[in-house]
């Protein structure tokens, strides 16, 4: 069964409220260098080559700093833990607009080339984003997606590698609100667009309690994930590391053989029936890519959504 408003990507409003070291809570709205790629970025494991790449920026670090600052060893190490650790960099035209996403990545991108690094961008900005629950609504026009995404993959393309998790929600909601058409033709030019920028691209494959794969394939067939290294389960949700292998692998069987990530950020002591900031959760597996023999299709754990950002309202 469908479960609803399974998912809510950050925003730029709100960080979360940590209650203990491991524990989350919260609820707000939510290439290559020179010359171009000399390897096929869709043909690797980008994460087996190197490790994820932690933004200093990032939310947690500031929250880490404020800490510190207030004095609060505890809190402070609850955010330096998240700060430390590489997540998914969340693109939205709310918070990184046209003329600004560029620079913002090219940031990013030296930063992790810098370190040896790579960096994992989500790019959320799809028309009528949330369009289930409304929980993280807005995204760009139609007829401005796709330079917007331009401006990301040209940005991305100059450094030594980089990951991109296309949309999520955006197939497996379409399934619900009827917008198959118009996001298929998005999300196919948005690949097309990463993939032409030696960007290691991923489409969100929805999760194991949301979608049959069945139903959800035949538009990941349309957008072109046989193009492109695969797709991204669990973006943002709680359902545990078995049940995301389990689904990754028969939704992989049915899209000849495509590679995928599992967001293992908040899954470490699975779901509950509260999809908006549920209790008593968890920091799952650690970003890594995954070991040999633990499924045949799946590349790596990553946390694609930063744990302990805000859900919903």
């Amino acid at each position: 069964m469908p479960v609803p408003h399974h998912r809510r990507p950050r925003l730029p409003a709100l960080l979360l409220t940590v209650v203990a070291a491991g524990t989350l809570a919260g609820c707000g709205g939510s290439g290559g260098s020179e010359g171009g790629p000399t390897v096929d970025a869709q043909a690797i494991n980008p994460y087996a080559e190197r490790a994820g790449y932690a933004d200093p920026d990032s939310r947690a670090a500031q929250a880490a700093a404020e800490a510190k600052a207030q004095g609060d060893t505890d809190r402070q190490a609850v955010f330096d833990r998240l700060a430390q650790t590489p997540t998914g960099i969340w693109l939205t035209p709310e918070e990184y607009p046209p003329g600004e996403v560029g620079p913002f990545v090219t940031t990013i991108v030296d930063g992790a080339d810098a370190a040896g690094q790579v960096p994992t961008f989500v790019v959320y900005g799809i028309p009528d984003r949330d369009c289930t629950g409304g929980f993280s609504g807005g995204g760009l026009p139609a007829a401005q997606y796709g330079d917007w995404v331009q401006e990301i993959a040209d940005a991305a393309s100059a450094g030594d590698g980089a990951v991109a998790v296309v949309e999520p929600d955006a197939l497996a909601s379409a399934l619900e609100c009827d917008r198959r058409a118009q996001r298929v033709e998005l999300i196919a030019d948005a690949i097309d667009r990463l993939a032409a920028a030696g960007v290691t691209t991923y489409v969100d494959g929805g999760h194991s309690n949301w979608v049959d794969p069945a139903d959800l394939a035949p538009l990941l067939k349309r957008v072109g994930v046989g193009e492109v290294r695969g797709f991204a389960t669990n973006v943002s949700n709680y359902q545990s590391d078995d049940d995301e292998r389990k689904y990754g692998e028969r939704l992989s069987g049915l899209l000849g053989g495509a590679h995928y990530v599992i967001d293992s950020g908040r899954n470490g002591n699975g779901s509950t029936a509260v999809w908006c900031n549920p209790p008593g959760r968890a920091y799952g597996t650690d970003p890594t890519a995954a070991p040999a023999g633990d499924a045949a299709h799946l590349d790596a754990y990553a946390w694609v959504k930063p744990p302990g950002e805000s859900d919903g309202e």
